[in-house]
């Protein structure tokens, strides 16, 4: 067995009504990729934080390689072990360059040595063959690549124990295997990642060791090799699931959305239309424009040409705030950033949207908005110790469920979903997909955007598939598979596959 580099002992900790926590003890080992997998709750979050000095145990010790058991680790001790985190949310300053933040906080000489760092910058990429300019603002690139710099950003600082938290959730599929190769290359050479992931593929694929953890204490470690999805996954939430998807006889109805030469800033130029009572997938590799037109669609972009129709009616729609009056509500990616207002409570955030209908004269009805706001937490069963609840202190699951409430509070036609499993543990999953079918066998229309390609086909009554911008092909549920899915969105064209 390779040389233990960290250990956790009897860690212990709570806030207040819960324990993050508890009793937690295990061991991390040089050269190896030891997953932790959990629902959100589980602990895996408080853990990596008390590794790396943000926040203090209550009980227990932390002890690195050549050292002796800490009750408490502050970050730059953490930093002087080797730790380096690669956190689910991006930190990074915007408008500073990729070089400037790679290198923040490493100081050579008194002054700013701006070509050091372009150096730096430059020769991390150049060791895993990536191609981002060190003299890029941050701001000005995709998420995928904001994710290659946060990794670029822990190899620069010869990491010895690293930490990834959901690492490919923003990366393409060909963007994944070049973070393994990384991943592969940073074990080979003896540093040991901590990898935190729901994505149970990408464990099977790259883990030696994976950890179950489940309200806060330790489950079981497992080699990969000798486990199965089932085994984990019944593991983590200590019950045997039903199966993944519920099934659904599709019964379409009319036409609910036309979208005719849909076309952005990017050039775009789609066309689709999507009935009551079907969930339409759209799949795309990243930059494929799926979220892209979402937006167009949803008023959140501008629609330089094309037309948007419900029921037969053509829209003019310039904002979301339109979008949603005429009955489009749409759930985006980051739920964080333009979804829920985290310091808000879990009512303001149901009932955000509908106002209108649940105000008159500019005064709200706040019986009507209290009923709204508990309907809704019963239907989707959102778990909240009350409706006063701030937002920001939900699991990510209830988070996705709140906006969810949200959207449906304000009597939404179309609903489009992008991305709305993203950071979500297996059981909350299994919820939002019940929940979107049940929605489509209410008689909502569903977009569905996903780059989980189970997700798509498990859910999909018909997918659509963009290439830069353009529809290369259209599948119906007996035509669905992995490789006719990945040919039409490497643009390979429908005639050209069946040559």
């Amino acid at each position: 067995m390779s040389e233990k580099v960290l250990s956790l002992r009897n860690i212990t900790k709570t806030y207040p009504g819960v324990t993050a926590l508890d009793d937690m003890s295990i061991d991390f080992h040089a050269g190896e990729v030891h997953a932790l997998l959990g629902e959100n709750g589980a602990g895996k979050s408080t853990m990596i934080k008390i590794i790396a000095g943000a926040i203090q145990p209550d009980a227990g010790t932390v002890e690195f390689q050549n050292g002796g058991p800490l009750t408490a680790v502050s970050p730059q001790l953490a930093k002087d072990h080797g730790v380096e985190v690669i956190y689910q949310e991006f930190n990074l300053v915007g408008c500073l360059s990729v070089a400037e933040n790679i290198c923040f906080g490493d100081r050579h000489g008194r002054f700013v040595d701006y070509k050091h760092m372009r150096q730096v910058a430059q020769k991390t990429f150049d060791a895993f063959d990536v191609d981002i300019d060190p003299k890029d603002p941050v701001y000005s690139l995709p998420s995928s690549k904001q994710q290659i710099v946060e990794i670029a950003k822990a190899i620069s600082r010869k990491a010895r124990i690293l930490i990834m938290d959901e690492p490919s959730a923003p990366l393409s599929v060909v963007e994944v295997e070049k973070m393994f190769e990384i991943v592969r290359h940073l074990r080979a050479e003896g540093v040991a990642i901590i990898y935190i992931s729901h994505r149970m593929e990408e464990l099977f694929e790259i883990a030696d060791k994976v950890t179950v953890m489940r309200d806060g204490k330790y489950v079981t470690t497992l080699d990969t090799a000798k486990t199965n999805r089932k085994e984990l996954v019944n593991h983590m939430v200590g019950r045997e699931l039903t199966e993944t998807f519920p099934k659904r006889e599709p019964h379409t109805g009319k036409v609910a959305l036309k979208v005719e030469h849909l076309c952005g800033a990017d050039n775009y130029d789609v066309s689709f239309e999507v009935r009551e009572g079907e969930i339409l997938g759209l799949a795309g590799l990243i930059g494929a424009g799926r979220t892209e037109v979402a937006r167009l669609i949803y008023g959140a972009d501008k629609l330089d040409s094309g037309t948007v129709s419900l029921d037969g009616k053509q829209l003019s729609v310039r904002s979301p705030r339109q979008a949603i009056a005429a009955g489009i509500g749409m759930i985006p990616e980051d739920r964080k950033r333009h979804g829920a207002l985290l310091g808000r409570s879990v009512r303001v955030n149901t009932t955000l949207a509908a106002l209108p209908q649940l105000s008159r004269f500019g005064v709200v009805n706040r019986k009507r908005d209290k009923e709204t706001t508990e309907h809704y937490v019963d239907a989707l069963r959102i778990k909240t110790p009350g409706l006063e609840q701030a937002v920001g202190n939900l699991s990510g699951g209830n988070q996705q469920k709140v906006v969810i409430a949200r959207t449906l509070a304000a009597k939404s036609k179309v609903l489009i979903f992008d991305e709305p499993t993203r950071g979500i543990d297996v059981g909350a999953k299994q919820e939002i997909y019940k929940l979107i079918s049940d929605l489509a066998e209410s008689g909502k229309a569903v977009i569905l955007i996903s780059s989980e390609m189970e997700e798509l086909i498990g859910l999909s009554d018909r997918i659509l598939v963009l290439h830069e911008g353009s529809v290369t092909g259209e599948l119906q549920r007996e035509d669905f598979t992995q490789n006719a899915i990945l040919e039409l969105a490497s643009g390979i064209s429908e005639p050209e596959r069946a040559a």
